[in-house]
């Protein structure tokens, strides 16, 4: 079982709503490979949890969702003048309140691959979840931290916390900004940062993602790859970066070199965000390359 683990949310956009959250874009995509994947979180007891149900289901995803007594997880997202985006996260709503069941326990038992973050740890209750969850899961079990810094919901501690429960950690450039003046390695340059994370914290792999400045994957063992980002005709950018992660994940599984795990992930992701939505079909020979 690959699972993706943390908020169930929709985006309330100007021209309507959207499902969003990272663990079930990333279930979705690692399951475009035939993997037996599943979106763990909360929903509340309300419209909006049938709808998101009904979501999961139209995309064929398996998913463990327990009703709490709170909203479900929504995010506003307003436009400015010039058209930039902004969010309000909406707090103290279902995915901040995610009870660890024994469904959940049996989950990380079976587990092959868990991709986590760092906004479902802003509440406790969800934070204690996705650490027994993490802690339950077998030797073996291919943890990824794709952290994910919005407005002012992470910590040094949480973030701390989860580079050291993870194997393979995920960062982009403006997120590699904000984690080197907290953790005082703001002398260093880009990719002497990378190493010292994958040093400091035991990591068997970093993935830093620069937008259309490319992508690296630092190892280890001393492996670097690196991968342009490929010019394509941009239709959206949703599910995008999940869809590298779950691609990336699924090749990995699957014992693909490193750099051919990164080509994969980086062609994934260029052939995402030439599609509307962030949950695509892919085509027959992407699926074949992993």
């Amino acid at each position: 079982m690959i699972i993706g683990l943390g908020e169930a949310l929709w985006d309330m956009l100007p021209d309507g709503k959207k499902l969003g959250g990272a663990p079930a874009n990333f279930a979705y995509h690692a399951g475009q490979f035939g993997l037996d994947t599943m979106a763990i979180s909360a929903l509340g007891e309300d419209k909006l949890a049938d709808e998101t149900i009904q979501a999961l289901e139209a995309n064929g995803l398996n998913y463990l969702m327990p009703r709490v007594p709170y909203a479900t997880g929504t995010v506003q997202v307003t436009l400015t003048g010039d058209g930039i985006p902004t969010y309000e996260i909406k707090e103290n709503v279902a995915w901040d309140n995610i009870p660890f069941t024994a469904e959940m326990e049996e989950a990380a038992r079976n587990c092959r691959a868990v991709c986590f973050g760092s906004l479902a740890q802003r509440n406790v209750v969800s934070r204690e979840t996705i650490q027994k969850f993490l802690d339950a899961t077998p030797e073996g079990c291919l943890k990824i931290c794709d952290i994910n810094l919005r407005q002012q919901f992470y910590t040094k501690e949480i973030l701390e916390d989860s580079f050291r429960r993870c194997d393979i950690l995920k960062i982009n450039d403006e997120e590699l900004i904000v984690v080197s003046r907290m953790f005082g390695y703001k002398d260093l340059d880009e990719s002497a940062v990378c190493q010292q994370i994958v040093s400091d914290y035991g990591l068997q792999l970093l993935v830093l993602t620069c937008g259309t400045n490319g992508s690296h994957v630092f190892a280890a063992d001393g492996q670097h790859s690196f991968q342009p980002t490929p010019k394509v005709e941009v239709a959206d950018t949703v599910g995008a970066g999940d869809s590298f992660t779950g691609s990336f994940c699924a090749a990995v599984i699957n014992g693909k070199p490193l750099a051919e795990a990164h080509r994969i992930a980086v062609e994934v992701s260029a052939y995402v965000c030439t599609q509307n939505g962030a949950m695509p079909k892919y085509p027959q020979e992407l699926i074949a390359k992993v």
